[in-house]
């Protein structure tokens, strides 16, 4: 009778090896693009509710096109913030997170 065997909890002791052995490199670099795409929609929030606080100046007028022009330099910023380096470093502890092994249990073999 053998005892269950556990695998930690925590991703510190887990090299990429052991992820390799449990995802396959298309399901790591779709994981990874996952976690920064996150990353990027998160930052996107973040520059949208910081840019709602400014109150609207009545001096340029208004142009019908600002509002998206906004929009989608506030998209592409958020693309770049979240590229370059480790970003703010939500993709990373994401990916980590979701790639980290959990408690297994292996059954006992049954004596005959």
């Amino acid at each position: 009778m053998t005892d269950a065997i556990q695998i930690p909890l925590t991703s510190a002791g887990i090299d990429s090896a052991e992820k390799k052995n449990r995802y396959s490199d298309q399901e790591l670099a779709n994981i990874k693009k996952a976690c920064a795409d996150f990353e990027s929609m998160f930052v996107y929030e973040l520059l949208k509710t910081m840019r709602a606080t400014i109150p609207k100046s009545t001096l340029a007028g208004s142009s019908c096109g600002k509002e998206t022009y906004t929009m989608l330099m506030d998209q592409k910023l958020a693309e770049q913030i979240s590229s370059r380096g480790d970003g703010m470093g939500i993709s990373k502890a994401l990916f980590d997170q979701i790639t980290m092994n959990y408690v297994r249990n292996i059954p006992e073999e049954v004596e005959k």
